[in-house]
């Protein structure tokens, strides 16, 4: 039981959390200061429910469960002030109407190791609450359906504690028997009961149908069990965890510097803009202030990479919708896009080429004349597809009024980026929330109407377009200065000052041998990535590496959403819907 009072000031004068406060006194226990730049507060778990429920009811309510997920305290050793724990679950809500988040935080022992579901108030906490269950092995009291979600059914262990290994050297050598196969290939049998499903109505038996894990139109291995009854969708159930890899995992191995590459992989068509997150949130914890040069760098090439990733997703969209051709001319102006990127970078799709404190190196000679090309191409091309595809009889017809669900719904299941727009909500961060110097920059932010499966498509080609000015107002503005912060946790310093200096000598030697070292604390960084808000939530336990890395990926919540708009939808509809939410399936099991 925690009976710590609130003994430290409220980070914000915001009326609501002041009303929090008022109506839950007893609920909360520890306002904790962050750099998440957050309100981050300590709650009783047997408040919780009626706290979310509150702040979800007000006039301009918290309305999205942003995030939901965990950390294993036991080993933690800079905790000074917070109240104890051996497990702490984390509530990362958002208000859209306000464009203000909070953070709410449950302390729990090992030997009381639960939480009350929150799916009554937030549906899309079912998938999150399984996940903590699945790595952390919390269970949740009330779930309608407690099952690993990440990791195998027959799987033994929780991988995100600290005391499950992080190598693979720390196991046994792997073996897999004939009966062991014959016992994971029995798990994967699907029981309509087990999850609430029929088989039949009216005395007619529904077909259960496995689209995927290996069907082309799940854009990876991706599997759903489709409850039908002809070709209506009666109902489904989305089945994830076949291509996790650990990523969190391994941040807690690696440097903080060494780490990068790995958030590259994350959303594998995002290159660079899974890079900025990361980074800014580690030079939130260092206190690192970069020039304008990397801003401005990391913006234009980021938005290179928006404008790859759309491309992409419109070629893979058309041909869903059974366009063969569009692909081939998307592919071939990516390929535009990544001779910008690798004169530039050096790399194509994972650059990994942000640092903390800048970037890797500056931009070379020429470099405008590149993306100035590139520029020149792309806005007639953009006309084309819009002529070709999207304002074609058959596209629309495939389109329009299809997978069409609201803000609300939206909200409700965690959907951002452009499929949030697509339902009309005017949020994107680069406005709202300017980061890396994207307030310097004039650009608009297109809006659908329907929120259907046509304003998905028709909205990202927009976007592009609004990449392309942001990329030209880098070109004609680009700063002066250095392409790296004069720091001594960032990137190594130059080789001629450290041939020069015995200070810098002895700097360059721990950076490269050791790492930095960022003091304790938390920090927490969104972006409008490829497909949606992706974040970092960075703890630093003042180590070389991170304690903690929660990554926070748009792709999760929004297939965890597909059951409720496909409902009395048919199998058609539902690969045009696959096709227009843009996602990769390492996003969503990273």
């Amino acid at each position: 039981m925690i009976t710590d009072t609130v003994d430290n000031p409220l980070p914000t004068g915001d009326p609501m959390i002041k009303a929090l406060l008022e109506r839950f006194r007893e609920g909360v226990c520890h306002v904790q200061q962050t750099r998440t730049g957050l309100p981050v507060l300590w709650v009783r778990r047997d408040s919780l429910t009626d706290m979310l429920s509150f702040l979800k009811s007000q006039p301009s309510p918290f309305s999205m469960l942003y995030d939901l997920s965990a950390v294993d305290e036991r080993l933690r050793t800079h905790r000074e002030g917070l109240p104890p724990a051996d497990f702490t679950v984390f509530y990362h809500l958002m208000s859209v109407e306000r464009n203000e988040d909070l953070i709410l935080k449950v302390a729990l022992t090992e030997e009381d190791l639960r939480v009350p579901s929150v799916a009554p108030v937030f549906a899309n906490a079912n998938w999150y609450e399984r996940e903590i269950w699945d790595m952390f092995g919390i269970g949740v009291t009330g779930h309608p359906h407690l099952e690993r979600i990440l990791m195998p059914p027959t799987w033994t262990g929780h991988p995100l504690r600290k005391d499950y290994p992080a190598r693979a050297t720390e196991f046994d050598p792997y073996a897999l028997t004939v009966a062991g196969q014959e016992t994971e290939q029995e798990a994967m049998r699907f029981d309509p009961e087990h999850w609430g499903m029929a088989r039949e109505r009216d005395g007619v038996e529904f077909m259960f149908l496995n689209l995927g894990p290996n069907h082309p139109s799940a854009h990876g291995a991706f599997r759903l069990v489709l409850q039908l009854d002809g070709e209506e969708i009666v109902d489904c159930v989305p089945d994830i965890g076949y291509h996790h890899r650990g990523a969190e995992k391994m941040a807690e191995r690696q440097s903080w510097h060494s780490f990068i590459p790995y958030t590259d992989r994350v959303d594998y068509t995002g290159g660079v803009m899974n890079n900025l997150p990361y980074v800014l949130a580690v030079e939130k914890l260092a206190g690192i202030e970069v020039p304008d040069r990397v801003k401005t760098i990391r913006v234009m090439m980021a938005e290179m990479f928006r404008i790859s990733s759309h491309l992409l997703f419109l070629g893979t969209y058309l041909q869903d919708l059974g366009a063969m051709s569009p692909v081939f001319f998307t592919f071939s102006d990516r390929q535009r896009a990544y001779k910008v990127i690798e004169g530039i970078t050096g790399f194509r799709m994972h650059p990994a080429w942000y640092r903390i404190g800048g970037v890797a190196q500056d931009l070379p000679r020429g470099w405008e004349n590149l993306v100035q090309e590139f520029l020149d191409w792309m806005p007639p091309r953009l006309r084309e597809y819009e002529k070709a595809m999207m304002e074609n009889a058959l596209v629309r017809e495939r389109t329009r009024h299809v997978a069409a669900f609201n803000t609300a719904d939206a909200l409700e299941w965690g959907v951002t980026g452009p499929n949030l727009r697509a339902t009309g909500c005017n949020f994107d961060l680069r406005k709202q929330r300017p980061y890396s110097g994207y307030d310097n920059f004039e650009f608009e932010i297109p809006l659908g109407e329907n929120g259907d499966v046509f304003d998905r498509g028709q909205l990202r080609i927009e976007e592009m377009r609004q990449s392309l000015r942001i990329i030209q107002q880098c070109v004609k503005l680009m700063p002066a200065g250095d392409y790296k912060a004069d720091h001594p946790l960032t990137t190594p310093p130059p080789r001629e000052r450290m041939l020069q200096h015995i200070e810098t000598l002895i700097t360059h030697f721990l950076q490269v041998s050791w790492g930095p070292v960022l003091k304790p604390n938390e920090s927490l960084q969104m972006v409008e990535a490829t497909k949606g808000i992706n974040s970092y939530y960075l703890t630093s336990d003042g180590n070389t590496m991170s304690y903690r890395t929660r990554i926070r990926t748009p792709s999760f919540p929004h297939l965890q959403q597909i059951p409720a708009v496909m409902r009395g939808g048919f199998v058609p509809d539902l690969i045009a819907h696959l096709g227009s939410i843009d996602f990769v399936m390492a996003d969503v099991d990273r």
